[in-house]
């Protein structure tokens, strides 16, 4: 399978992923560190070997990602605010919607990330729905991450 990350109309990123399980609503699959070399965000790197397990929704507007490191041991959730997730036989297409959250594995940390492009986006004016659903959508998992420690209950 092959995972499809697009952003404004263009292709931002495409991985090969693993099918974990698709119960019709909720897509699970494993991959490894897609980008090139490291990306050190300050709050955590995400390296080569570092292990990925993504879910996504075709009814929810946003994908959870499990990061483990190269020895398996949980960094964190990383989790982007997307317009659902669509899947044909062997690609899963997501919309990135410039909103993320970062909770550390402790749930120690949690982060609101990159607000200030959501609100340089033209989505307020070209679609303002999806943009109150992606606003919600990062109070939803900032709430959940805060009450289970975690953004997957």
């Amino acid at each position: 399978m092959e995972i499809v990350l697009t952003k404004a109309g263009r292709t931002k990123i495409r991985y090969p992923a693993r099918l974990l399980s698709d119960d019709g609503t909720h897509v699970t699959v494993r991959a490894p560190w897609a980008a090139p070399g490291v990306r050190d965000f300050g709050f955590v790197r995400f390296e080569p070997g570092d292990v990925f397990i993504e879910h996504y929704w075709r009814d929810r507007w946003y994908a959870v990602k499990e990061v483990y490191g190269s020895d398996g041991t949980l960094k964190g959730w990383y989790c982007d605010v997307t317009r659902p997730a669509v899947r044909d036989a062997t690609v899963l297409t997501v919309e990135d919607l410039d909103l993320d959250l970062w909770c550390s594995a402790d749930g120690a940390t949690v982060l609101r990330l990159d607000e200030d492009e959501f609100e340089a986006s033209a989505l307020h004016t070209t679609d303002p729905e999806a943009a109150r659903s992606a606003r919600e959508s990062l109070n939803t998992l900032e709430s959940l991450t805060r009450t289970y420690g975690r953004p997957l209950p």
